[in-house]
């Protein structure tokens, strides 16, 4: 009698449904965000690019946003989460001119994969649901993978920049004195590997961002849009002085730029809301890397620096924040429930 009460309740029992934690909502949220904007800038890039090689990558890319996007959409539907709006066919003109070159396009993609791989790396050790952590392994996997083909196309091309040759290290040296640290006055130390790495990686990426936000000023409609752009370019340019300087005086070699790669037109192939989420998403990473960059660099004029810039291009985001809301274009992202707005 025990044994048929027991196999009853084995054919009764039903799984228990995990909910998704805030960190995996919030993924799941920003990741859609993200990739229906990328829907939208590879396609239109799909149909200026000429170079066939470069066309394969950003099929490749395409691809990878679209699988995203239906992964997340199916998982919001079985939660009953609220599907996000992002970006659509309306945020992307087909038949604009060329705004950027195919070099562009691929040094680009290689540029958004890097922030891709910081993102999911970030999020994937605070997911709990197995389904959330095969979906952000998978993300992690299927973009190292273009990450490779696109560094390695670049470098055929003779278009990828190394960071500099140092020597290699003879021996073991222990550090023995606080000039180290030092950084105002006087004779500074070398830097050092990694704070060549941060340097160099940080300069190539306002370079992109500098041309990428000149393009999308000559385009935009709304005047406090082209302005704000233009504001955002000339701070790039100045952090890229004020990081070149370093390099320059270590006799290190500075990144190229990649303003010439920008077409002369005025006709714009995206939204200005998409375009100010671009540009606001990568002064986000910025933000970021400074952080990063702050966190492994021990002088103390480079790490003054970090923090100094940090704050202004931290401002520049939020004024970019404020044009999105000013506008109607911000989505409100997954939130906690206000409890004093209940008790009222």
């Amino acid at each position: 009698m025990l044994s048929i009460v027991i196999k009853l309740e084995v054919l009764l029992w039903k799984p228990h449904h995990i909910r998704l934690t805030s960190t995996e909502l919030g993924g799941l949220w920003a990741n859609y965000i993200a990739d229906s904007m990328f829907i939208c800038v590879y396609k239109y890039y799909l149909a200026k690019v000429e170079d066939d090689e470069i066309k394969q990558i950003i099929e490749h890319a395409l691809d990878l946003a679209q699988q995203h996007v239906q992964v997340v959409t199916k998982i919001f539907n079985e939660e009953g989460h609220a599907v996000p709006l992002g970006f659509t066919e309306n945020d992307v003109h087909m038949d604009a001119p060329r705004l950027f070159s195919d070099e562009y396009f691929l040094s680009f993609t290689k540029h958004m994969t890097k922030g891709a791989l910081v993102t999911y790396s970030t999020i994937l050790p605070h997911a709990f649901r197995n389904d959330m952590r095969e979906h952000f392994m998978s993300c992690i996997s299927s973009t190292m993978e273009l990450f490779n083909k696109t560094t390695n196309l670049l470098l055929s091309k003779g278009l990828e920049v190394r960071s500099p040759y140092i020597p290699y290290l003879q021996e073991v040296d222990m550090v023995e004195k606080q000039h180290f640290l030092a950084g105002w006055w006087g004779k500074q130390r070398p830097l050092t590997a990694i704070e060549i790495t941060h340097l160099y990686s940080n300069i190539q990426t306002n370079h992109m961002g500098t041309a990428l936000i000149t393009g999308f000023g000559q385009v935009a409609k709304n005047d406090d849009i082209r302005d704000y752009f233009r504001r955002g370019k000339e701070i790039a340019k100045k952090q890229i002085q004020v990081f070149s300087k370093y390099l320059h005086d270590n006799d290190l070699p500075v990144p190229v730029t990649w303003d010439a790669e920008v077409q002369d037109i005025t006709e714009p192939p995206f939204s200005d809301k998409l375009m100010l989420y671009m540009i606001s998403m990568m002064t986000a990473a910025g933000m970021g890397n400074y952080g990063t960059a702050l966190s492994a660099s021990p002088r103390r004029d480079l790490s003054a620096d970090y923090v100094r810039l940090q704050g202004e291009i931290g401002l520049y985001g939020e004024d970019g924040l404020n044009l999105q809301i000013k506008h109607a274009w911000m989505e409100r992202p997954p939130h906690a429930t206000d409890r004093d707005q209940l008790m009222k």
